[in-house]
């Protein structure tokens, strides 16, 4: 059922998808779409928290740049997939309370896979102790959110690789690394 979802809302967008749609897509009496979600926003917080389900892991290249780089190219691909279903999905989310909280649980489910990646590269001794993993996570890859989503420019295929870099210079020189807490020595 949640395949019919994303094949609608990648051909139709947010605006054109519909519970009967979805139904007809599936092969199942729109009734039955009814009983389960009740609107659209149900049917993509389900497509969106189905991604928390996921196997996804963070990429390990052995370095904190090359991590950042192979993430950052990661979502770029997403985000220019035809379809667009990712870019749907964010879209949704500022048009469904439902789909909104889901899209929150997601980001925050990745954020939290992602830490994975600052605590190996403190590990390497490539980032300061006490470096704020979502701050530098954040730094690394919204330059790809801005340009394609909020810019709607084409893909650049250097940003990844320098948003990237910019990012691992930035939090090794200690941009990103918070003080120890109060009474540690």
């Amino acid at each position: 059922m949640l395949d019919a979802v994303l094949a609608e809302l990648g051909e139709r967008g947010y605006d054109g998808l519909t519970m009967e749609a979805v139904a007809a897509r599936a092969g199942v009496h729109r009734a039955t779409v009814y009983r389960r979600w009740e609107d659209v926003g149900g049917l993509l917080a389900d497509v969106l928290d189905a991604a928390n389900d996921d196997a996804w892991q963070p990429p390990d290249t052995g370095s904190l740049r090359g991590d950042l780089a192979a993430l950052n190219h990661e979502i770029q691909d997403a985000l220019t997939a035809q379809p667009p279903i990712v870019a749907a999905l964010i879209a949704a989310s500022f048009r469904s309370e439902k789909a909104d909280r889901a899209q929150r649980r997601l980001w925050e489910d990745r954020y939290i896979r992602c830490e994975s990646i600052v605590r190996q590269a403190i590990g390497r001794g490539e980032l300061p102790p006490h470096t704020d993993a979502r701050r530098l996570l954040i730094a690394a890859t919204a330059p790809l959110y801005h340009q394609l989503v909020l810019l709607r420019t084409p893909p650049d295929p250097g940003l990844p690789d320098h948003a990237a870099r910019t990012a691992a210079i930035a939090a090794s020189a200690g941009a990103f690394a918070e003080p120890p807490p109060v009474g540690d020595t």
